[in-house]
């Protein structure tokens, strides 16, 4: 007889059920327990993803301002009407897509750079990215707003032409068109 190794959980599995653990409730007379750290390299590479991030962050932080211009990163170029004509009405097919609703940022970050990664890797073009429109207490989310920010930084801005907010029909406010550089190609 062979033993059954168990299949270890992606990063992207462990956010995703990570999110859902979080929504449940114990029955009656039990005790929720905390659930045990995993044994594999999943928090270790989600912790090396934010570590990055935060290099990145700190970096755009740290640049010297030329005069009248602010140390702000450049935003992601916006994708073009007529592409994004296409995306919208369904001529274009959206190869891709990534869900962020109820993640924290730093879950988020760290999935939408996994997720990002391994599309431009298959050589996926236009993807789409839903980050909610966090209209909670007059809020615009924290989600969406940071989204343009994480990609106009280095992690990001070597995977990304374009961006921007995606058709009703695809999410409206709540969702963003990616269009990704060609795979070893200089981009656009």
């Amino acid at each position: 007889m062979t033993r059954h190794t168990p299949k270890r959980l992606s990063l992207d599995d462990r956010i995703l059920w990570n999110k859902v653990a979080r929504t449940t409730e114990p029955l009656k007379g039990k005790v929720l327990d905390e659930p045990p750290m995993p044994a594999d390299d999943t928090m270790a590479e989600l912790a090396r993803l934010v570590a990055v991030a935060e290099q990145g962050r700190a970096a755009a932080r740290q640049a010297p301002a030329v005069v009248g211009v602010p140390a702000k990163p450049h935003p992601a170029r916006k994708i073009d009407r007529p592409t994004h004509t296409k995306l919208a009405r369904g001529r274009l097919t959206i190869d891709g897509r990534v869900d962020l609703h109820g993640l924290t940022q730093s879950e988020a970050h760290g999935l939408l750079l996994s997720f990002l990664s391994r599309a431009h890797t298959n050589g996926l073009r236009h993807v789409l990215v839903i980050t909610g429109k966090g209209a909670s207490l007059g809020s615009d989310g924290v989600l969406r707003r940071a989204l343009p920010q994480w990609l106009a930084t280095p992690p990001f801005s070597g995977l990304v032409s374009g961006m921007d907010e995606a058709s009703r029909r695809h999410g409206g406010g709540g969702a963003f068109y990616i269009r990704l550089k060609r795979h070893g190609g200089p981009g656009l």
